[in-house]
């Protein structure tokens, strides 16, 4: 039995870099992740919609989550990175990160007794868990009209 306020499974976690934070995203919930290409700018969007990209014929919303989640924009250096949500999710959505930390083995970690998206690792650096279905049924999420 797995111990409670531990990263729990066989899930594997892709370690990101948003506003200067780590957050964990679940592989599951991603399909492939890619430099930031070229952007089609949407006219009367929300400021954190940063545009849409064509990724081998396939358009993709680009979010930029730093600018989603009121902690800044992201950092336009060449470490940015998008993560191409799962097809599964039936969203055709891109996450702007800024950057890649790499593949992370969460299962010992420690959660926060005060914040259940929030775990520490074995050096007692701070990581938040996002939570991507959550993140797709969140209404302003899906609003990106000004």
């Amino acid at each position: 039995m797995q111990d409670r306020g531990r990263m729990g499974g066989q899930m594997s976690w892709l370690g990101v870099k948003i506003a200067g934070q780590n957050w964990l995203v679940e592989m599951a919930d991603i399909s492939e992740v890619l430099s930031l290409p070229r952007l089609a700018m949407v006219p009367l969007a929300q400021p954190w919609f940063r545009g849409v990209a064509n990724v081998r014929g396939n358009l993709y919303g680009v979010v930029d989550m730093a600018s989603y989640l009121q902690t800044g924009s992201a950092s336009g250096e060449n470490t940015n990175r998008i993560l191409l949500i799962a097809e599964r999710h039936g969203f055709n959505t891109a996450l702007l990160v800024d950057g890649v930390l790499g593949l992370r083995d969460a299962r010992a970690w420690r959660q926060d007794e005060s914040n259940a998206a929030q775990y520490f690792d074995d050096q007692d650096v701070t990581w938040r868990k996002l939570d991507v279905v959550d993140l797709l049924e969140q209404p302003q999420f899906l609003q990106i009209g000004i």
